[in-house]
């Protein structure tokens, strides 16, 4: 779990942008790549809180094993809003707080290739999941969470935009945040993908292992400012039919200006901007992010 309050908690997510590349089915992840932000590791006192994640991602080219631009017309477009609801309880284990939290991801799609366009909206996948929130002092917090990822959203095999990705995942995580209002802020959150099998297609994507981060220095006013965004690499290969798929792993690093602010009365807003870099087999863009977290 995290999420700034994530500040608040828990893990993270918005929406799936399933992109027409290679590596994984389509080129694309079930976790948003880069959305978390300063605060990831750090829950907050027990309660319910609210979040609102704001994402646009912009592409127009693919990247092929050596990382060359591929020779195909391509561009993707995706809006996402995700309202995230996360309850902190009073219960405490091996002296963490508990807290449960669900993602709802809100899409709207567009994908054009090589003189064919498709346009979908709708609700993406839905994650959830459980978490133990570690304040190993005031400054350093950790959360260790396990999320599932539902494969709740609109899927046809034959489109060229999907906004689901119609597999399972299980999404074990662990999120570091050190903070000082004054001075460093440091938040990385750890995951690690196990993808299952798309039935509609026996295709299988491969394991992912990425890296949300932020890197800040606290003003004394509220304001962190800094930069920001995350490390993505495919562990092992895709598979289809039985048969391993070679040469297609992912890989891509994005990075970029990122800020927060917090109001005196517990409220707080991060936004970014990430531009990708080092991509392998996978479509390469500009995403932007906002995220406003509210206690209840």
């Amino acid at each position: 779990m995290t999420r700034t309050t994530k500040s608040l908690i828990v893990t993270a997510a918005l929406t799936a942008l399933p992109l027409v590349a290679h590596a994984t089915e389509g080129g694309g992840t079930s976790y948003p790549l880069g959305a978390e932000n300063y605060m990831s590791g750090a829950m907050p006192p027990p309660g319910f809180y609210g979040q609102l994640f704001v994402n646009h991602y912009e592409a127009d080219n693919l990247r092929g094993n050596d990382g060359k631009k591929l020779p195909v017309d391509f561009r993707v477009r995706a809006n996402a809003i995700t309202p995230r609801f996360i309850w902190v309880s009073d219960y405490t284990l091996f002296g963490a707080s508990v807290a449960l939290h669900a993602i709802v991801p809100l899409v709207d799609l567009k994908v054009e290739l090589n003189g064919q366009s498709q346009s979908k909206q709708g609700m993406g996948d839905i994650i959830f999941g459980s978490a133990l929130g570690f304040h190993h002092s005031d400054k350093f917090h950790s959360i260790l969470s396990l999320d599932m990822i539902a494969p709740t959203g609109r899927y046809d095999r034959g489109d060229l935009a999907n906004i689901g990705r119609n597999y399972w995942v299980i999404e074990p995580v662990y999120a570091m945040t050190y903070v000082d209002p004054d001075g460093l802020n440091l938040d990385a959150k750890f995951m690690y993908d196990f993808n299952r099998e798309n039935p509609a297609t026996d295709y299988r994507s491969g394991q992912e292992f990425h890296v949300d981060y932020a890197i800040g220095w606290g003003l004394g006013n509220g304001w962190v400012l800094g930069v920001g965004g995350y490390y993505y690499r495919q562990t092992t290969d895709d598979r289809q039919d039985g048969e391993t798929i070679k040469d297609n792993k992912g890989r891509s690093l994005a990075i970029g200006p990122s800020i927060k602010y917090t109001s005196k009365s517990g409220w707080f807003v991060t936004g970014k901007w990430e531009q990708e870099t080092e991509v392998r087999n996978r479509a390469q863009g500009n995403a932007y992010w906002m995220k406003l977290t509210v206690p209840f």
